[in-house]
């Protein structure tokens, strides 16, 4: 058993509250049982409980054995002044406040009802793909339809977080942020890293010295990548070297090193040299970016916007030095879906919170269901337990259940493992 069971019996009133006595015998009557603290301190905050012929004002805190408390070291944490009552599984010692006042105590052991202790430890003990696997076809739709509305805007929520952060570094400068944030995702995970350092390294304003000029915007890339930096052979690496030689100076640019970059088990279309050629040309081809993914008013707007045709060399190029086969490297339709999933949704979301502007975040939902469900293996296991994602709105809310319920086995938060205790 572990201490959120407890929380979950107080929040949801799940235990028998008929006669209830502190563990010294004097009468409990809980008026108010008290806001939920997910943060420090005490388990339940403004709580009224009357003991004997008192009616108490304070908070409630909570621990599996009462001696947990003297563990914690709470006697010394003057947060805890001012608990009203230790609601605990077992007293197994009195405990007391540091001016010697023994604090109320309600023992729950024989109060909690057999069946519920019976499910709570088949759910949590188990190692089934998630704990609830054996009683989730018992849970009505509608719970779980609306656990997954509130997940979406907690996965959007948590998003964001990294977004404000940086945007609090660039001094509220939207189109910058984007564009550092669509760089770090243009670097697919493994090269997300290095992607995100050059654009910190090479500001926005500087490409708009050069946004006439593709060759240029390509040097100051491939240059600040660190990709510019060996004996070139052919005539347009050699080129695109000795123009960033002269940026470089001119501006006083510092680049990533190249050994950051990672080319080995990836596809050729996921070379870190084919990003950045794509990412060159979207910046040589979309001045204020940003302004223009806040007009958009569909997907398919935002597809015009990514729809990247490279120069040249790179039709029969992966690598420098290196020639290819002759093949287009347009940016996939999965492959923007996953730059609008990943990085232009959570900016409309954050940016309709900081404006105050709903239309933008309902903007960033009505995206999220006109885009096609992902696929990947978390997905896959869904649909064995029944649930067919029609769109990305659900797959999003769905890796969210997941990863941060089921495997953390939070079942206790969650409103399918409520629905199932009760």
């Amino acid at each position: 058993m572990r201490e959120d069971f407890l929380h979950y019996l107080w929040r949801t009133k799940r235990f028998h509250m008929d006669k209830l006595q502190s563990t010294e015998g004097e009468t409990l009557q809980i008026a108010n049982f008290g806001k939920h603290n997910h943060h420090a301190g005490p388990d339940f905050l403004e709580a009224k409980v009357k003991i004997g012929e008192t009616l108490w004002a304070g908070n409630v805190e909570m621990h599996l054995i009462a001696s947990e408390w003297i563990a914690h070291k709470h006697q010394t944490d003057r947060a805890y002044d001012n608990v009203i009552l230790h609601v605990v599984f077992e007293e197994d010692q009195p405990i007391f406040r540091s001016s010697g006042e023994r604090i109320p105590c309600l023992e729950l052991r024989q109060r909690i009802p057999p069946k519920i202790i019976n499910t709570y430890q088949k759910i949590v003990h188990n190692e089934h793909w998630i704990p609830c696997q054996h009683h989730f076809y018992a849970v009505n739709d509608m719970t779980k339809n609306m656990w997954l509305d509130r997940l979406l805007v907690e996965r959007l929520e948590e998003k964001t977080v990294h977004i404000a952060e940086r945007l609090t570094q660039t001094n509220n400068a939207w189109e910058e942020t984007f564009y550092q944030i669509l760089a770090r995702n243009f670097g697919v995970k493994v090269n997300a890293e290095p992607f995100e350092l050059v654009a910190q390294s090479t500001p926005l304003n500087l490409f708009a010295k050069h946004k006439n000029n593709l060759f240029q915007i390509e040097a100051l890339l491939f240059g600040q990548a660190g990709l510019l930096q060996d004996d070139f052979v052919e005539d347009y690496p050699k080129a695109l070297q000795k123009e960033y030689e002269f940026l470089q100076k001119k501006y006083q640019l510092s680049s990533v090193r190249k050994e950051s970059w990672r080319f080995m088990r990836m596809r050729p279309a996921n070379f870190p040299s084919i990003r950045i050629a794509q990412f060159a040309t979207l910046i040589y081809q979309s001045s204020h970016l940003f302004s223009k993914i806040l007009e958009a008013e569909s997907v398919k707007d935002i597809e015009k916007l990514f729809q990247v045709a490279l120069s040249e060399y790179w039709l029969t190029h992966y690598i420098f030095d290196k020639a290819s086969g002759e093949r287009k490297k347009t940016l996939g339709k999965s492959t923007i879906h996953l730059l609008i999933i990943n990085t232009i949704i959570p900016f409309l979301f954050l940016y309709g919170t900081h404006k105050s502007i709903d239309a933008y975040r309902d903007k960033a939902l009505r995206f999220l269901e006109a885009l096609k469900p992902e696929k990947n293996s978390i997905i896959e296991k869904w649909k064995t337990l029944g649930l067919e994602p029609e769109s990305a709105y659900q797959t999003q809310a769905l890796l969210q259940l997941k990863n941060e319920y089921c495997i953390k086995k939070r079942c206790l938060e969650c409103a399918i493992g409520n629905s199932i205790l009760k």
